[in-house]
């Protein structure tokens, strides 16, 4: 019962912490992703302009983002990297995009954001290719 109150950060929890936040956070962005992907790859490129970029080049760097940069992170690859691109697309998601919007439409921006900021904070952990291409150098 002791250890549930202890303060002392466990590397095998941390560890998996770290893959589960991962996974997860890279996959469920995958689902906003992949919809944006299928618009790229049929040609339609109908987008919001947020940064006034042009929507083309908006949907695209969304797309690099929210599905490339996702698969990086799931894989643990580049992963500090990797959060930077997402990092700035849920700024600009919760921000701009959804500036003048009540919370309530803020907040699953801001919940992916804080994941990648952990994440670029903490990097990709041990369970990850980081990990075991960091080992052959």
């Amino acid at each position: 019962m002791r250890k549930l109150f202890e303060t002392r950060i466990y590397s095998t929890g941390l560890n998996i912490g770290l893959l589960l936040l991962r996974l997860s956070a890279g996959g469920f962005m995958l689902t906003h992703g992949y919809p944006k992907l299928q618009r790229v790859l049929s040609g339609e490129f109908r987008f919001g302009d947020p940064l006034g970029l042009g929507p083309e080049v908006s949907l695209v760097l969304a797309v690099f983002a929210e599905f490339g940069c996702s698969l990086l992170l799931m894989l643990g690859l580049g992963t500090r990297l990797a959060t930077i691109p997402l990092i700035v697309t849920m700024l600009v998601a919760a921000f701009i995009s959804h500036g003048s919007d009540p919370f309530a439409r803020k907040e699953l921006a801001l919940m992916y954001l804080v994941s990648y900021v952990v994440l670029l904070l903490n990097g990709a952990g041990k369970i990850s290719l980081d990990q075991l291409l960091g080992k052959k150098r």
